[in-house]
């Protein structure tokens, strides 16, 4: 990682399964508050993703590629808790989004949860565009597994990679 100011770095956490413009939409109007931010993709054991840890990385950098403000941006990946990677990078905010009202209560117990392992971390919520409001991962890898178009809807290397994976 660049060396940067890491009062202004925040941490956007998530599982990436996969990278959605509505992802894009909240990275973009984060770099208005942060002046880095970490797109950090979770490992996590009890999830079984279509998509592989490095395919989600490389879909990720390829989608961020000739992305304008890339210098201000990094890819990793963590495991184990979030406040431990936070800590880890010296970062002072988590970056998350919030599509409905269904989301929030998930979001608020993990932000209190990570307030009480790390007093030092804040999580900052922006609200979905609403261009983007009913996307989600799931819903996008439903949709082309069953055969429909997701064009504008995910970056085109994402559009790619699940018509090659799930269209034989």
């Amino acid at each position: 990682m660049t060396e940067i100011n890491k009062c202004n770095l925040a941490i956007y956490p998530g599982s990436f399964d996969p990278i959605t413009n509505g992802h894009l939409d909240l990275i973009n109007r984060g770099l208005k508050l942060f002046d880095h931010i970490v797109i950090a993709v979770a490992v996590n054991p009890a999830k079984t993703p279509l998509f592989s840890l490095e395919e989600r990385l490389d879909l990720i950098k390829e989608s961020l590629k000739d992305y304008p403000l890339r210098d201000r941006l990094d890819v990793d990946a963590f495991e184990g808790l979030l406040v431990d990677y936070v800590r880890k990078t010296g970062a002072k905010a988590i970056l998350r989004g919030l599509r409905a009202v269904s989301d929030f209560e998930y979001e608020f117990q993990m932000a209190l949860m990570n307030r009480r392992l790390n007093s030092d971390v804040e999580t900052f919520f922006l609200m979905t565009g609403m261009r983007w409001i009913y996307i989600s991962s799931r819903i996008i890898k439903e949709v082309a597994y069953a055969g429909g178009c997701v064009k504008g809807l995910v970056p085109e290397p994402v559009e790619k990679k699940l018509i090659e994976k799930l269209r034989p």
